[in-house]
């Protein structure tokens, strides 16, 4: 049998999403005999080596580097699944969406409470290796066709197991209430 290739990676958030991906504890050693990973923080390997069949993605999309990162899995990745609030909403980073972003930038690096002292220049970071910001953070859908969505600020371990074994294996994905409801 042919095992499935995952890659995965994290955006514009926490990487809470991957350690609730983690959390599915002695069920990974389940998923290596069905999976193999390609770029993915879980086995380190930084660039596509072949096309995949599922693409996990968390995170928005804060800057330009983000932008190109999902667009690069949506071309290398047959089924592209979000998940967490941040790659489905924007999350938190998307908090700054109702700021312009001059206003944002001039906070943190000017006029914010721990800046006093430590930014005399006025300096705000605009070297040419760092990605430039967007003007909002988008949601991961917003920029490319995202298949499937998993919800959750990070999404339950166990919906992320149920719904990568019936991607992987063709089966119906069963999602009782349990395992999508947030209290």
């Amino acid at each position: 049998m042919n095992k499935a290739i995952i890659a995965t990676t994290s955006l514009a958030g926490c990487f809470g999403c991957h350690m609730s991906f983690l959390d599915i504890d002695e069920k990974i050693l389940d998923l290596i005999e069905l999976v193999e990973f390609n770029k993915s923080p879980i086995n380190d390997i930084k660039k596509f080596t072949k096309m995949c069949d599922i693409g996990l993605i968390e995170g928005g999309c804060c800057n330009d580097e983000n932008v190109h990162i999902l667009k690069d899995f949506r071309a290398h990745c047959k089924i592209l699944v979000s998940f967490g609030e941040c790659a489905i909403m924007g999350g938190l980073p998307a908090l700054r969406n109702t700021i312009p972003l001059q206003e944002c930038l001039d906070e943190a690096y000017l006029n914010g409470p721990s800046v006093v002292g430590n930014n005399e220049k006025g300096i705000i970071p605009n070297d040419e290796e760092l990605p430039v910001l967007l003007n909002k953070v988008y949601p991961c859908h917003e920029v490319v066709r995202i298949d499937y969505h998993l919800p959750g600020c990070p999404p339950k371990a166990e919906l992320i197991w149920e719904a990568l074994y019936a991607l992987v294996t063709g089966n119906p994905l069963k999602l009782p209430y349990e395992i999508i409801k947030f209290d």
